[in-house]
Formats: C-alpha cells, sequence, structure tokens
C-alpha cells in the first residue's frame, strides 16, 4: 500500500499536464480533438500528425519537458 505523501507526488505530474493541456494548449487541443472527430471513421496513420504534433509542441514548451 503507497503511502499518501507518495501518491500526491506522482499525481502532481499529471495535474500539470491536465493544467496545461486545457488551459495553455486549448487551441491546440480543440484543433487536435476536432481532427480527430472529423477522420475518426476513417482512420489512418498520421492522418492527425500536423495537429497532434503542434498539440505535442505546446505541451512540451509550457512544461519545459521533451518526450
Amino acid at each position: 500500500m503507497s503511502s499518501p505523501s507518495a501518491s500526491s507526488t506522482a499525481t502532481k505530474p499529471l495535474a500539470r499536464l491536465a493544467t496545461h493541456a486545457t488551459k495553455t494548449c486549448a487551441v491546440q487541443a480543440t484543433a487536435y480533438g476536432d481532427c480527430v472527430l472529423k477522420t475518426y471513421t476513417d482512420v489512418r496513420k498520421d492522418i492527425c500528425a500536423k495537429e497532434f504534433g503542434a498539440f505535442k509542441e505546446c505541451l512540451q514548451t509550457a512544461m519545459n519537458r521533451k518526450w
């Protein structure tokens, strides 16, 4: 069983990611979501790669991380 401090420490990066995804990168997230919504019946590799790349870049810049 994990301690309460360990679980809160583990969720902080996730909370930061959620904050950046919904506030800082809302425009890019919306564009990516719209692309996925428009093309979900015709799934192909990299169909929304441009939108995903912009969203990913925004998150990485906002969080000062590369992954």
